[in-house]
């Protein structure tokens, strides 16, 4: 399964999510440190999930990083994070609801 596809999975799975956009950077970033051939080594999370309420953007990170210890200790170099609780997101035009 593509690194996209079990990130997404693990994140629904474990904040189900109003909403959950992650996007495979790796591409942006050929010839730095951390990239590989074909990729799969650089994320964005936008992720917008009722879980986050009352948390701090550190709090948020750290969950995320631990729903994802897996992944980021197995191949995912960078992981940009964008998270936050449902009346704190702005609509974003490109964002995509979790199923």
């Amino acid at each position: 399964m593509p690194m996209k596809d079990q990130i997404t999975e693990k994140l629904t799975k474990a904040f189900t999510p109003q909403s959950l956009e992650v996007e495979d950077e790796s591409h942006r970033h050929a010839g730095h440190a951390g990239h590989r051939p074909g990729g799969e080594t650089h994320f964005r999370v936008h992720i917008v999930a009722e879980a986050f309420r009352g948390r701090s953007r550190i709090d948020r990170h750290r969950m995320i990083n631990s729903a994802l210890e897996a992944e980021l200790t197995g191949g995912v170099h960078a992981l940009a994070i964008h998270a936050s609780a449902p009346d704190e997101a702005a609509e974003r035009p490109n964002s995509v609801s979790a199923p």
